[in-house]
């Protein structure tokens, strides 16, 4: 599944195409995706000028001149791509938007074989209080997810630390690769107890995940799977990976200090995998 890193590369390339766009023509090739797609949903998006194309944790927000916010979520196999003049659809593009932009006429089209994703439409002022986004924490990427602010909401957590930072009431978007990088680089083991991170660990953590994130974002994300940008490239920030998916291999930053035997060990957490060195993870 698309992570924070892989999304925001998302919004960010397809921002040039739709920013000032006027939506002309929604074709819907299916009835749902996994969800039925919202009644009047043409109706509310054909005729509008796109104002911005903005993401608030793994959700694509594409704000419309009629006060209404065209809410993606990508699923687990869901990608955008942008096409001129396309007749012949693929079997899984099952949403197509037509546009015009400075007199050029251009199509997005949604493609997602699992039918994971799903979209929405809802008033701009209601989004605050709506059941996708009253319940989020901050963005760790804004300046109001600190070290303090971290460890307030972590202050009664029994859970592994690596649990507590892909709570999205505590932060959103961390998710399972970038938890595991994160908690590598600020050197935590991810099996802790979450409230049994001290202060200055904390400020490490908060750092490493700021820095994780931005690093991966500026790669394009990690192609795992099927993930693509809108103009069909990859990520690769999965080359730079330091534990995730290397189990049983060295962990670098150990073996750079002499410590030969160290290797990356994985661990199920909530069904999920987890990598981490034992040794300089503590």
């Amino acid at each position: 599944m698309p992570e924070l890193p892989e999304v925001e590369t998302v919004v960010r390339a397809l921002g040039p195409f739709m920013v000032g766009a006027r939506i002309e023509s929604v074709l819907l090739r299916r009835k749902d995706l996994r969800f039925p797609f919202p009644k009047h949903f043409k109706k509310m998006l054909e005729g509008q000028t796109i104002l911005s194309v903005d993401r608030r944790a793994k959700y694509i927000l594409i704000t419309l001149s009629n006060k209404f916010v065209w809410v993606v979520h990508l699923g687990m196999t869901g990608i955008f791509a942008v096409h001129k003049n396309l007749t012949h659809y693929a079997t899984h593009d099952h949403v197509v938007v037509g546009l015009k932009q400075n007199q050029k006429n251009i199509q997005v089209i949604f493609n997602d074989p699992r039918r994971f994703g799903y979209m929405d439409v809802m008033l701009q002022d209601e989004m605050v209080t709506h059941k996708l986004f009253a319940h989020l924490g901050p963005e760790p990427l804004d300046l109001s997810f600190t070290a303090e602010a971290l460890l307030k909401a972590i202050a009664r957590k029994t859970t592994p630390i690596k649990t507590a930072i892909m709570d999205q009431k505590i932060v959103v978007g961390v998710g399972n690769i970038y938890a595991s990088e994160s908690l590598h680089m600020a050197k935590i083991d991810p099996r802790r107890p979450a409230n049994n991170v001290t202060k200055a660990e904390a400020i490490l953590l908060v750092s490493a995940i700021k820095s994780t994130l931005k690093r991966a974002i500026k790669a394009g994300g990690s192609t795992i799977q099927n993930f693509a940008t809108p103009d069909g490239g990859h990520g690769y920030f999965q080359h730079n990976f330091k534990v995730y998916d290397r189990a049983g291999q060295a962990c670098e930053c150990c073996h750079k200090k002499g410590h030969k035997k160290s290797v990356i060990e994985m661990v199920t957490q909530q069904g999920r995998s987890t990598y981490f060195c034992p040794l300089c993870q503590t």
